[in-house]
């Protein structure tokens, strides 16, 4: 059961709102780089990912669409 992207935000706040929002819907979903998105306080903003079980890429897709965050 790899991880697979399903999609990269600007922000880690933005991110763990869609990461929390998949969860309370049942898909497990985790943020990586949410803490990288300002590197050596030089303001180079690195896109928070978010990961989602490759079984459950289609549902978390079809929930994004329907939070209206695609």
């Amino acid at each position: 059961m790899p991880l697979v992207e399903l999609v990269r935000l600007p922000n880690g706040a933005e991110a763990e709102l869609l990461r929390g929002r998949l969860e309370s819907a049942g898909v497990h979903a985790v943020c990586f780089d949410a803490g990288m998105n300002i590197a050596e306080s030089v303001g180079l903003m690195i896109p928070v990912r978010i990961m989602v079980l490759d079984e459950d890429l289609g549902e978390a897709r079809a929930l994004m669409a329907e939070f209206g965050a695609e």
